[in-house]
């Protein structure tokens, strides 16, 4: 395992990948913790912003940073 350069990485890429990887993995562990509650349909509506968050996560870095 070798030591990757990590410096060109931008500020902005790096806090919009922040913002981006907390959001998904909120929505998603709030969504099984729903689930475990026996809130289904919250549950579902948590998982679907997980992966609304992760497509338009996708499309940003599609149109900005690529």
């Amino acid at each position: 395992m070798t030591v990757g350069d990590i410096s060109a990485i931008s500020g902005g890429l790096f806090a919009t990948g922040a913002i981006f990887i907390l959001l998904i993995f909120s929505l998603l562990s709030f969504g099984i913790l729903r689930m475990f509650q026996h809130k289904i349909r919250t549950g579902w509506f948590s998982f679907a912003g997980a992966v609304v968050s992760a497509v338009a996560f996708g499309l940003i870095l599609n149109q900005w940073f690529v």
